[in-house]
């Protein structure tokens, strides 16, 4: 997929970022719009409609927090927030809040546009319907219309709980899902803190699909944070 019709907003208070970004952006092909305050970001997502929002959490007339949970009730635009406060507790807030992924300042391009190239390449914003039910990595398949798992072309048996989180993993693969939400989605909101229940059931799946946790190739953990499903979508 081409990226010059895609168009990024950076919605950043500070223009030597601005500009670090349009530069690096434009230069992959995107078109950039920028925005210094919140209540700018907003009606610029309103008015342009761009394919992704890189959001930064301090800005001087609104927290980027309150930004994003005004655009989650108007917009399923993908965002990344860009911010220098690296505290897990933030990270998480932000994810919980429809985030789709978090960068800490400073911060590599190459990581960045990474990160962007993946949410473009998911429609993540899609209903489920209209994306891919197919996905694999490697000799990993995973089938969602059919509910079925191979590895190296034998299907695997995976418990309820285990699909049922790989399932949610799918569903936004790329993307960082807190804890708390696969365990409220998968164990129910009385077992919103039992994180001991999600680590068994990802150790189980890491050794069902043949994945390393010290080098990931399928299920990546964001420390403190929750897990990030790496596999390619397939048509």
């Amino acid at each position: 997929m081409t990226t010059e019709s895609r168009r990024v907003l950076v919605v950043d208070d500070e223009p030597q970022i601005r500009r670090f970004l349009r530069i690096s952006l434009t230069s992959q092909g995107f078109l950039v719009s920028e925005a210094s305050t919140g209540r700018e970001g907003l009606a610029q997502v309103r008015e342009s409609l761009p394919d992704l929002v890189l959001l930064d959490l301090g800005l001087p007339d609104m927290d980027g927090q309150e930004v994003l949970d005004a655009l989650r009730t108007e917009s399923s635009v993908p965002v990344i927030v860009v911010s220098v406060r690296g505290q897990e507790s933030e990270k998480v807030r932000a994810l919980d809040r429809g985030a789709n992924d978090y960068v800490t300042k400073p911060f590599g391009i190459r990581e960045l546009l990474a990160r962007i190239r993946a949410l473009m390449r998911h429609p993540l914003h899609a209903s489920l319907a209209g994306a891919s039910s197919r996905f694999v990595r490697g000799e990993v398949v995973i089938d969602l219309a059919t509910r079925e798992v191979f590895k190296d072309a034998i299907p695997v048996h995976l418990t309820p709980k285990e699909y049922a989180v790989l399932a949610r993993l799918c569903r936004h693969a790329g993307r960082v899902v807190t804890q708390t939400q696969l365990l409220r989605e998968v164990w129910g909101p009385v077992h919103a803190e039992d994180t001991h229940y999600l680590r068994i059931v990802v150790s189980k799946l890491r050794h069902k699909l043949g994945d390393d946790p010290q080098k990931p190739y399928l299920l990546q953990t964001e420390a403190g944070i929750g897990y990030r499903l790496l596999v390619e979508p397939m048509s």
